[in-house]
């Protein structure tokens, strides 16, 4: 029904209910105000700190004419100046657009452009690639900042961080469902898809991560995947924040500064995709580094392989595991296996969260008893807005009133999740996803290509390694290196197959489809060749 109240006492009432991503930090400031939140390098800053930085940070952003709705994309290694921005942001209602920093000018171009973004902040080392991606997306009006580094045209970061000034909070009322975050997703289309988060979607997730994840305030945690994935950021520093827990920020994983930091910090939590706890299981400095203070280790991206499984329940016996599954458009976490379920549901993505309903549908959205596989659905707070500038994707991923994951699945009797495929081919390689139809566009440039195919085979490593089945043109010879040197003309590294294999035709069904699931099963032997 309309408001009873006139409206200056309904803006009124709307700050007194606001409960934004922004309004955690400060409410955890004034809660906590002396505990350690933030280790990042030389830098270890209180909450009291932390929330003023983000204050003043916020305030220069607004200074330089952002405001409400603006985009700001994000380019950056993991840093201090990160987690500040992120904040800043919140406070603001500017839209943070964290961007892959393996992106290459191109890549990063669209997005600016797609999103229409006002500013963009670059890590210094990465000032080539961003001021070639200004020059090609057209948005040379844009605010430019570095972290980083000293001189030139870019304002500096620190300098808005650090040099005094008013550290109130601006005054700006974010509702619930304001659009906060826009995270480009590598799905299943040649271009990503941006992903539009609100508060409501993001601190409902904060609260199933939160209770189903067994989070609390004592934790003390290292962050060392990137935080432009929203696993890192929204199911663990973000948390960490929220609850008034302490965040070890790393630049990246690098397993000896990951296993030094947890000995340093005496780090009781931490989370990796598999191939980084392989990575730490592998490295010399394993078996001699203190770990004793481990109590809580989360993995996801891919399951975790139950021979390592087995290891980590040995070498790390006090450390409970946790199996977290979903996607960008769920803000990010779905459904979660649980400790003691880890080597009974071995392979399993668990069962719903807290804030979730997860379902198995037909082709016509119909639910499927359990021992069917089907297409993955969710119904939640968690998710996405949608789609930004994308009608028709939004309304097909929204069918039915569920939201359509893209994965085929299947539920046991007792509700643990299997998924089973990809239903649109998404490779998961090393933590990070790639459209295998990106691919095979870029090498589709390659003269002497008749056909190519991109899909994942399972590597010790990696968990899947990219791999290119190509078909060459008639009277053309082609060799591997030429194929490779040409994928790293036009895709960020991790997007480049890994192997390459030539074939005289690829596998069709009679409409003439490739089939995919038969080049897998064809080539499932490359990593062990």
């Amino acid at each position: 029904m309309p408001s009873p109240f006139s409206a200056e006492t309904a803006e009124a009432i709307q700050h007194a209910r606001q409960h934004s991503v922004g309004d955690l930090l400060r409410r955890t400031a004034l809660r906590l105000p002396d505990k350690l939140a933030i280790v990042s390098g030389e830098r270890r800053a209180t909450y009291r700190e932390f929330d003023a930085a983000v204050n003043r940070c916020a305030r220069r952003l607004a200074e330089r004419g952002l405001a409400k709705g603006d985009r700001l994309a994000l380019l950056s290694r993991n840093c201090w100046e990160y987690a500040v921005l992120v904040f800043a942001t919140a406070k603001l209602g500017v839209v943070l657009v964290p961007v892959n920093f393996m992106l290459g000018a191109e890549e990063v171009a669209f997005i600016l452009g797609h999103a229409g973004v006002s500013g963009l902040i670059a890590e210094d080392a990465l000032l080539g690639i961003a001021a070639e991606a200004v020059k090609r997306s057209g948005r040379t009006d844009a605010l430019r900042a570095r972290i980083g580094g000293s001189g030139g045209e870019w304002e500096s970061v620190a300098d808005w961080i650090d040099r005094p000034g008013d550290e109130t909070a601006p005054a700006v009322l974010v509702a619930d469902d304001d659009p906060l975050r826009l995270m480009y997703t590598s799905g299943t289309e040649s271009r990503p898809k941006g992903v539009l988060l609100s508060s409501r979607s993001l601190i409902s997730q904060y609260v199933s991560c939160a209770i189903d994840g067994s989070m609390t305030g004592d934790d003390i945690e290292v962050h060392s995947l990137p935080l432009y994935h929203c696993a890192q950021l929204d199911c663990f520093l973000s948390v960490d924040v929220y609850l008034g827990a302490t965040s070890v920020i790393l630049p990246g994983p690098d397993p000896a500064a990951l296993l030094a930091a947890v000995e340093r910090e005496r780090a009781t939590k931490l989370f990796a995709p598999p191939t980084v706890w392989i990575s730490l299981l592998r490295h010399p400095a394993f078996d001699t580094t203190d770990l004793s203070s481990l109590r809580k280790g989360y993995y996801g991206a891919s399951p975790m392989p139950a021979e390592v499984l087995r290891e980590l329940a040995r070498r790390l016996p006090d450390v409970q595991l946790w199996n977290f599954y979903g996607q960008t458009e769920m803000a990010p976490l779905a459904t979660i296996l649980r400790p003691h379920e880890q080597l009974a549901k071995a392979g399993s993505a668990g069962r719903a969260s807290v804030n979730v309903e997860t379902r198995i549908v037909d082709e016509d959205g119909r639910a499927l008893p359990p021992g069917e596989v089907g297409e993955i659905v969710h119904r939640s707070p968690h998710a996405t807005l949608g789609y930004y500038e994308d009608e028709e994707k939004t309304a097909a991923a929204f069918a039915g009133g569920w939201f359509h994951s893209g994965d085929l699945g299947v539920l046991d009797e007792e509700g643990y999740l299997s998924v089973v495929d990809r239903k649109k081919d998404m490779i998961k390689t090393g933590g990070e996803n790639v459209a295998s139809r990106e691919v095979e566009e870029a090498l589709y440039l390659l003269d002497g290509i008749a056909e190519v195919a991109v899909f994942g085979v399972a590597h010790p490593h990696w968990i899947e390694a990219v791999t290119a089945a190509v078909v060459p043109r008639e009277g053309v010879t082609l060799t591997e290196d030429e194929v490779l040197a040409h994928a790293r003309q036009h895709l960020a590294g991790y997007k480049c197959p890994k192997y390459v294999v030539f074939v005289d035709a690829l596998p069709k069904n009679p409409s003439g489809k490739i089939v995919k699931r038969a080049l897998r099963e064809g080539h499932a032997d490359l990593a062990r060749e």
